[in-house]
């Protein structure tokens, strides 16, 4: 039926102009969740084809980019979860009150232009891996995608103040295996961290 084809085409407009818009996103965030190209590729193209398929639930003209990262992380999370263990994080507040004292520490050491002395590609990518996923997908929209804490919010399905709780827990986190990171790179000395540490206890 005519009807059909032009609702067909009509339907194929609206996503090439809202959805495939956002490949380039949708491929960095799926890099930053997979941390290599194939899976990420694979990911990429997934998501688009769910997105195309669900193109009837969304509505035009509202926010299509985080609609998209909500289905690739939730593509993404389902995938892991059934490859392995998910990383879980019981102690979530005393692991950030421990965080926090060694980033105080780390800027009564000097650090801080630690970020500019050393490389840290390798160290961060190993970081973020390690992370509770609450937080680690936290860091990797805000700190890595420069996502809003708005947009955020709307692709983890969680309030705002979750996500800033979160993302200041994410980067404590961080904070400390890159300052372990920076000790064995020889930026920090690990017998004055020591002696300090056990002026503390």
């Amino acid at each position: 039926m005519a009807s059909d084809e032009e609702s067909k085409r009509e339907k194929d407009r609206q996503f090439q102009n809202e959805a495939l818009r956002w490949i380039p996103e949708v491929t960095r965030y799926a890099l930053s969740l997979t941390r290599n190209e194939p899976d990420a590729d694979d990911l990429v193209q997934e998501s688009f084809l769910r997105a195309y398929r669900a193109w009837d639930s969304y509505t035009p003209g509202t926010e299509c980019r985080a609609w998209l990262f909500t289905i690739c992380r939730n593509l993404f999370r389902r995938a892991s979860q059934r490859e392995q263990r998910q990383v879980t994080c019981e102690d979530a507040e005393l692991e950030a009150l421990a965080a926090a004292a060694v980033h105080a520490s780390a800027q009564q050491s000097g650090c801080g232009d630690l970020f500019a002395e050393v490389d840290l590609s390798d160290a961060v990518d190993r970081a973020l891996a390690e992370l509770p996923e609450a937080y680690r997908d936290v860091v990797i929209l805000v700190d890595v995608q420069d996502q809003s804490y708005d947009t955020t919010s709307g692709v983890l399905g969680v309030p705002i103040g979750t996500v800033r709780s979160r993302l200041f827990r994410g980067r404590r986190l961080l904070q400390e295996a890159l300052l372990a990171y920076a000790r064995d790179a020889g930026v920090v000395r690990a017998d004055r961290d020591s002696s300090e540490t056990r002026s503390d206890d």
